[in-house]
């Protein structure tokens, strides 16, 4: 059971930072690499706010607020300077060391026996007997679904339909007269805002922050989009929001899986690597297949047309020969 419990928190809190990786990866196609460094400064930021005695739902709604001026920043640098996408996150990400480390103070900063929003007294006084092992899970699952349903009502909005417009059909944005620049900038404030506030909420869950929670998770989010999108790619009745969640919960039950089979968890790194190398492998498999068969497709329709047309013009040489 503490196996379980522990996959849905971590895989439901990563979930909230793989909705912000599916506006940029798969909305916006952007390879915004700044959730490597927006994700430690959401757990700077919850860090040193409670470690001060500051209400912890304040300091999750501060983060992501930081998170949406991180968002923004990365947008200006790439819509206003110019800047190629994937060098924008990157500036961006290299900057975020060094901020996440001045809000924290040091490298690592616990925050153990502080009031958190997993232990405090209104929490302590809900979750009672039975119902006191479940209270991380279902708090967590609380602003996961806070989030998701949030994230769904945005998108379908009008500015929520010109951000997918912008990465499917850029010229119907600047057509109906908005800038795509603007949405672009949007996008990545909302992003690395649900980002800041995963990591938040993953600090407060650890009791603790720590400068080494930023490299990789952006492999993770990635990890997770990939898994859901692929998996229920056909099952209408699930939200492209639901099955990042899903993802996300797979992709750490496949970890945890992993360590309990007896590899150490130094190597949690290798294991994220592998992992995301194999998905990333079955989703190209995947798409050659569908694009093999829609060729194929095409091939036969060619076919076919090619015939009825050979038959027709048969058809009007004998016409034209039995009137002569």
């Amino acid at each position: 059971m503490g196996l379980i419990l522990s996959v849905l928190e971590q895989g439901m809190i990563y979930a909230i930072m793989g909705l912000g990786v599916y506006i940029t990866y798969k909305i916006l196609d952007f390879p915004d690499l700044t959730v490597d460094g927006s994700f430690p400064l959401g757990a700077a930021i919850g860090a040193a706010m409670i470690s001060r005695d500051m209400n912890p739902l304040l300091a999750v709604l501060a983060a992501a607020a930081a998170g949406a001026v991180v968002g923004f920043l990365t947008g200006l640098i790439h819509v206003k300077l110019k800047v190629r996408d994937l060098l924008s996150g990157i500036i961006m990400m290299t900057a975020l060391y060094t901020v996440h480390l001045r809000v924290a103070g040091k490298a690592n900063l616990p925050i153990y026996g502080k009031s958190t929003i997993f232990e405090n007294d209104l929490v302590n006084g809900i979750f009672t007997g039975p119902l006191e092992q479940f209270k991380t899970v279902i708090i967590i699952l609380v602003f996961t679904l806070v989030a998701k349903y949030l994230l769904d009502w945005y998108l379908s909005t009008k500015s929520g339909f010109m951000l997918r417009a912008t990465g499917d059909n850029p010229v119907i944005v600047t057509s109906s007269g908005v800038d795509e620049g603007k949405i672009k900038i949007i996008g990545l404030a909302i992003s690395n805002a649900l980002v800041t506030m995963g990591g938040c909420i993953y600090a407060q869950q650890q009791r603790f922050y720590d400068a080494s929670m930023g490299p990789g998770t952006v492999v993770i989010g990635l990890a997770s989009v990939i898994i859901g999108t692929s998996l229920f790619k056909k099952v209408t009745i699930i939200r492209v929001t639901s099955s990042v969640i899903i993802g996300s919960i797979l992709y750490k039950a496949c970890v945890a899986i992993a360590i309990k089979l007896g590899m150490p968890s130094s190597d949690l790194k290798l294991i994220t690597a592998v992992l995301f190398l194999i998905i990333l492998v079955a989703g190209m498999d995947r798409k050659t297949k569908a694009k093999a068969v829609t060729a194929a497709q095409e091939k036969a329709a060619a076919g076919l047309t090619a015939g009825l047309s050979d038959t027709e013009g048969s058809s009007d040489g004998s016409t034209d020969g039995s009137e002569v």
